[in-house]
């Protein structure tokens, strides 16, 4: 099975990229720094990987790497939306997007939309911050509201799951997870997230955060739902609403285009 994975070089997704070629997948290792990907493929076990440049900052090449894996590949079994950012200050991409919601959500969603009939099943990971998103379809980069990185941050997360759901309901075996607090360089420039890591316990391993994507990637699973350790969990309202999926949709689409 071919198992693309985007943001492998390190944290969850190498680890899911690890136990994935453990299991036989012929794993694609996605992410921005080649040598990076280089060194987490070199650590692999099962069928010799794949490694393919990109950065999600620029949509270009997001469509780039959509055509390469048309391409190279008759069909992707899993395809595995990872690559994620978290900025304390406010960025804005060439492509003229908040980075969060660019990296987090549009990129993915380009990437996923454009291999739609390509692709048996997508994994995206999201996270219970998306509890404390306030998504405005037609505000995505929160230029007409307060900016917050935390709250843009839980925006992206809440479309994840969102995104999830609509792609559930046009035919697509789409799942997403909460992979916990992790262990990584993940927003360690912030209060909160050094709070979470100064709490014993409560940090987990890349290796116990992918436990969940490996299992999704595995297994069946029930599209359109959200995760939380290996089982089906009831997020927020916002995190579900089918009618804000579908607006959700429809901005992405626009926003890609515009």
């Amino acid at each position: 099975m071919i198992s693309v994975i985007t943001g492998a070089s390190a944290g969850i997704g190498a680890a899911a990229a690890s136990e994935l070629s453990r299991r036989g997948h012929k794993v694609v290792l996605v992410g921005r720094d080649a040598a990076r990907l280089k060194a987490v493929a070199q650590g692999l076990t099962g069928p010799e990987p794949d490694v393919l440049t990109c950065d999600f900052t620029r949509l270009d090449d997001v469509r780039r790497l959509a055509a390469d894996l048309r391409e190279r590949y008759e069909r992707i079994g899993v395809l595995a939306n990872n690559a994620g950012v978290m900025s304390s200050t406010r960025q804005v991409t060439a492509d003229g997007h908040e980075l969060m919601i660019q990296v987090n959500h549009l990129a993915p969603f380009l990437l996923t939309h454009t291999l739609a009939d390509h692709v048996d099943r997508v994994v995206t990971t999201s996270s219970m911050a998306g509890n404390s998103g306030r998504l405005d379809p037609g505000d995505l980069s929160r230029e007409r509201r307060r900016w917050n990185g935390w709250l843009q941050y839980g925006d992206s997360k809440q479309a994840n799951a969102l995104f999830t759901v609509a792609l559930a309901a046009r035919g697509t075996h789409a799942t997403c997870f909460h992979p916990g607090v992790i262990r990584t360089g993940f927003a360690g420039d912030t209060w909160l997230m050094r709070l979470y890591l100064a709490v014993p316990g409560v940090a987990k391993s890349p290796e116990q955060g992918a436990k969940t994507l490996v299992h999704l990637a595995t297994t069946e699973g029930e599209s359109g739902r959200y995760y939380v350790k290996e089982a089906p969990a009831g997020p927020g309202r916002g995190m579900r609403d089918p009618e804000l999926a579908d607006r959700l949709w429809e901005a992405s689409l626009s926003a890609l285009n515009g």
